[in-house]
């Protein structure tokens, strides 16, 4: 792991006698997984997923600390995680990477918290559906702002992340962030405009494949398969053919080729997937989600 280095921050700007504008200058410590003070607002499934990847990429327990709605819950997460709780505003002076893992509705009330007091210099990481890094940005006053939208699987440390960066975060900071969630799964940085479109795409994608394995069972059931068998059927299809995508190198159509015989029993199932327009009912789902995470803005 790269030793912290020194960096030069503008801190802020002051008034000076003539109405001349100076910068003042003060030295930062650029930021790694294990020197990073971090402060998570937000504790939920999703938050203990990512606070639990956090740990595990090596960041230290000592330097983390919490904030959640239910305060009954801080001594549990205490003692399971050997982290501390403290204040939104505690946590947004002292902290070098802030995470906001609250629900989108709830952003506005904790902005107004986090920024009479906000680290000059730190890295907010957004975890909010639909919320845009400009909205996060002037709500702070410009800092630093990474917009991630993470996936159930990170549950497993299998999650699928999506990563967009404002213009204020740094080549450290990027690497923290990389870092970090290398150790939730695997994550890809797209230009924002795409967030919305990668969020219907892997930020929901779990719950279309949820459906589609609940619709495999069901219609084992009608077939008089009981449903237990049904399920242990349907899922360990499902994770071979996933692991299968996964490590082979061969594209979803080549694999689907090699299994569907001219007029064989996968060929007739495929047909009526045809015949129902699977591929543009997918699309239009997708759309939808994607529409409402714009909506969300």
């Amino acid at each position: 792991m790269r030793e912290p280095t020194r960096a030069l921050r503008q801190e802020q700007t002051l008034q000076a006698p003539g109405d001349v504008r100076l910068a003042r200058l003060t030295p930062v410590d650029e930021i790694d997984i294990k020197s990073a003070q971090v402060g998570l607002i937000g504790v939920g499934n999703m938050g203990q997923a990512l606070l639990v990847a956090l740990l595990k990429a090596g960041a230290d327990a000592s330097k983390i600390n919490f904030a959640v709605r239910r305060s009954e819950r801080n001594h549990e997460i205490e003692e399971r995680y050997g982290i501390k709780a403290a204040s939104v505003e505690e946590m947004a002076a002292s902290s070098d990477v802030l995470m906001i893992i609250v629900k989108p509705q709830d952003l506005e009330s904790i902005m107004e918290r986090v920024a009479p007091s906000l680290k000059p210099g730190s890295l907010v990481i957004s975890f909010l559906a639909g919320k845009k890094i400009a909205t996060v940005e002037a709500g702070l006053g410009n800092p630093a702002v990474a917009r991630v939208m993470p996936n159930t699987p990170t549950l497993l440390g299998v999650g699928m992340s999506i990563v967009s960066y404002g213009k204020a975060v740094r080549p450290d900071q990027r690497r923290y962030v990389s870092d970090f969630l290398a150790a939730a799964g695997k994550s890809i940085e797209v230009a924002e405009e795409l967030q919305d479109a990668a969020t219907a795409t892997s930020g929901s994608g779990p719950a279309y494949f949820f459906a589609f394995v609940e619709a495999m069972v069901a219609g084992a059931v009608t077939m008089g398969i009981d449903e237990a068998t049904a399920t242990t059927l349907v899922i360990q299809t499902i994770v071979g053919a996933a692991k299968m995508l996964d490590e082979t190198g061969k594209s979803a159509t080549t694999l689907r080729e090699n299994v569907t015989s001219p007029k064989g029993v996968t060929y007739e199932g495929l047909k009526v997937f045809g015949e129902g327009d699977l591929a543009g009912l997918v699309a239009r789902a997708m759309k939808a989600a994607a529409d409402r995470s714009r909506d969300l803005a």
